[in-house]
């Protein structure tokens, strides 16, 4: 190779260079610090960093996926009024009727009241609460889920489905492509055969799709008759279950609810599946009249990218900020954004009492390290940080003074924030905020408190990576 080809290779990988640092730039200019993790991606691994960033860096979904926007409004004017079954903030303190207020801007999500919540911290007994609402079906089963795993677990659902839609369930299948990547077409054929109808959610592989890869559907949901929900944070597989021995114990939290929140909840599936199958799911057998046997006041929280705003973010931030007394939040993925850093940080200064459950071992251990990197900021501001080391902590969960509490698959972490579809159920009242810092305090014998002058005393190599590993977080 001459050096005149040599030089013009270089120059032409300089001009990629800088055209791929403008597009980062003009494509994140409300996250700096994403865009800066993904300049120095480019600069530092030229080849592999734009790559990654041509096919993961690029939350394009508003202006390449312009049916998702239409396709929820178009379905929104024909679904039956969910409006009919809201119920006036007269019940809530203030600060309880301005987060009410804005997930009804943010998410559309309406106020409704007379629901049966069932909380659920064993994975166990989620799986077995699954399997019961699946033999108990008469008309339809409904289910979109990040990841399905075609192991045992995953099989043994499956088969349950097939067995349903044998008996004349109508079955409904929508998975994330990406996170559901191991399901085969070996897998998925005898669903089909048993006539479930199964769709990939933003499948991502071909050319029409490939500006959308980065942004998954991380919902966790299952509708039965139009009448039971459950949703949260654990996906289908023997991991989840923790029968995984080189991944052990897996601590989640999942919700079942009955009453019209159930209706808003299936209108978010029926939304995601119109935008992904094209059918309309309109009908009184889909969305018939709720149940009205509980007391519990519920919104259901969807957010995603397809906006011009951040609903999830949003919600984080005003939440953390009208704390007045105590913040008690459990996540699996540790990675804010300086928002959310600085009201942490804002609320123990005021006085709030503050606790962190954060994982102490990940199945990709750089996610606890990047955690890491913020607790010094955090602990100086006298936040309580815990880790856990049982097993795996996948719970999402956030409880405000006693009696405000969100529950759902949303991480506290850039990617749940800004980049997935998530779904979570806003709970109104002081028994569903107990139960959930009573499940707070039962996990805190399972962690190791994090302390300021033992944090100071670790090496500096520890400090490098935990560092780097945050610089990175964003991008993934």
């Amino acid at each position: 190779m001459s050096w005149y080809t040599r030089i013009a290779i270089l120059l032409a990988g300089y001009a990629v260079t800088l055209l791929l640092i403008r597009w980062v730039i003009l494509s994140r200019k409300r996250q700096p610090v994403a865009a800066i993790a993904w300049i120095l991606a480019i600069v530092f691994i030229p080849i592999f960093g734009g790559l990654a960033f041509l096919v993961f860096g690029i939350n394009n979904i508003r202006r390449r996926r312009l049916g998702k926007i239409a396709a929820s409004r178009d379905l929104a004017s024909k679904l039956p009024n969910i409006e009919q079954y809201a119920i006036p903030d007269l019940e809530l303190t203030r600060q309880q009727t301005r987060l009410a207020a804005l997930i009804q801007r943010e998410c559309g999500g309406v106020l409704t009241g007379d629901n049966a919540i069932e909380l659920m911290a064993d994975t166990r007994q989620t799986f077995l609460r699954i399997e019961q609402a699946i033999r108990e079906a008469r008309h339809s089963i409904d289910l979109e889920y990040y990841i399905w795993q075609p192991d045992r677990t995953g099989t043994q659902l499956r088969d349950l489905l097939i067995e349903r839609a044998k008996e004349g369930v109508q079955v409904r299948f929508l998975y994330d492509k990406l996170g559901s990547m191991a399901l085969s077409r070996q897998f998925i054929a005898p669903m089909k055969a048993a006539g479930i109808v199964v769709a990939p959610f933003l499948p991502g592989a071909s050319w029409r799709e490939r500006w959308s890869i980065n942004n998954r559907s991380h919902r966790k949901i299952i509708i039965v008759d139009g009448m039971v929900g459950l949703t949260g944070g654990m996906n289908i597989g023997d991991e989840y279950l923790g029968d995984d021995p080189e991944i052990g114990y897996w601590r989640d939290t999942h919700m079942r609810v009955e009453g019209p929140a159930v209706w808003p909840l299936q209108q978010l599936f029926a939304e995601d599946w119109y935008y992904s199958t094209g059918e309309e799911l309109i009908d009184e057998i889909t969305f018939p009249p709720p149940s009205r046997i509980g007391q519990s006041i519920v919104q259901v929280v969807g957010g995603g990218p397809d906006g011009d705003r951040e609903p999830i973010h949003t919600l984080f931030f005003a939440a953390l900020n009208e704390a007045c007394e105590s913040i008690t939040l459990a996540t699996s993925y540790f990675a804010p954004t300086e928002p959310l850093v600085m009201a942490l940080e804002t609320a123990a200064a005021r006085g709030v009492k503050v606790r962190l459950m954060l994982a102490g071992k990940a199945v990709a251990p750089w996610t606890v390290w990047a955690g890491r990197s913020f607790y010094d900021t955090l602990l100086r501001s006298g936040v309580e940080v815990y880790e856990y080391h049982k097993g795996i902590l996948h719970s999402k969960t956030l409880t405000i003074d006693g009696s405000w509490s969100l529950v759902g698959s949303a991480n506290f972490d850039y990617r749940s924030m800004l980049l997935n579809f998530e779904v979570g159920l806003a709970l109104y009242g002081e028994k569903l905020a107990r139960e959930l810092e009573q499940q707070f305090e039962d996990d805190l014998p399972d962690c190791r408190q994090i302390h300021l002058d033992h944090w100071d005393a670790r090496p500096l190599g520890r400090v490098f990576v935990e560092n780097l590993c945050r610089l990175f977080a964003p991008l993934v």
